[in-house]
């Protein structure tokens, strides 16, 4: 059996029908996953992360199933104008290598921005985009692309966050902290997932008590001095 699959798709600009790949579910075996959820699967194997975005051929439209589901006039009219006129039809609904993968989802990107989409929408791809920079070993494209997603992160939690689930979304917006070198905002929140008694995800109090402790080893060994919040918060 193939780790690939089809599906067909009706493009959200120009209404027509395409197919692209899926991975199967028995093919999607992770041998590891880092701690913003990047995950790992072994070499040789195919990355269900790079077929998440769907490209329509015809007209470049490239989208998620995050993306809304119907699209204005004005939307489309903003989208060929800017892509669809200068679009060469090109096909990505078969195997797809890491820099088809990158090339993919800078496509969703500026899709999703062009139609205004929802800044859960953009912070997910712009976080995948720095994951393909982490597997190609390109810690600045890496940096970049955290710092976006980051942005858009606590977006969401400014404007959405009452209506998904908060703790990983603060949890993420920590780690990414963390992950940025930005300790202090890292600390503040991981603390209000900890000591927050409403939040009940043990899961995301225990990530949230991991990077806490993280954050701590990090500031020690790169000798910096550990403020008071740091040194008492997560021990409740």
């Amino acid at each position: 059996m193939e780790p690939l699959y089809q599906i067909t798709v009706v493009c959200l600009h120009c209404r027509r029908e395409f197919q692209t790949s899926r991975v199967r579910p028995s093919f999607k075996k992770a041998i590891r996953t880092d701690t913003d959820f990047c995950t790992y699967y072994k070499e040789g194997n195919e990355n269900p992360e790079f077929y998440v975005v769907r490209v329509c051929p015809t007209c470049g439209f490239a989208s998620t199933d995050s993306f809304a589901t119907t699209m204005s006039e004005r939307q489309r009219a903003a989208f060929a104008e800017k892509v669809s006129a200068t679009w060469s039809a090109k096909d990505y609904g078969g195997k797809r290598t890491t820099q088809d993968a990158m090339f993919v989802y800078k496509l969703a990107l500026l899709s999703a921005q062009i139609v205004g989409e929802r800044p859960r929408v953009v912070s997910g791809i712009l976080h995948h985009i720095a994951w393909i920079y982490r597997y190609q070993g390109d810690e600045e494209g890496e940096r970049r692309f955290l710092r976006y997603a980051l942005e858009e992160y606590v977006k969401v939690y400014e404007t959405e966050g009452a209506e998904m689930n908060s703790a990983r979304l603060m949890f993420l917006i920590g780690e990414l902290h963390r992950r940025l070198t930005d300790y202090a905002n890292a600390v503040k929140w991981f603390s209000r997932v900890i000591n927050d008694k409403r939040i009940m995800d043990a899961s995301m109090i225990r990530a949230c008590r991991e990077g806490w402790a993280t954050v701590r080893d990090d500031m020690l060994a790169a000798k910096l001095e550990l403020p008071e919040e740091l040194q008492s918060a997560g021990k409740k």
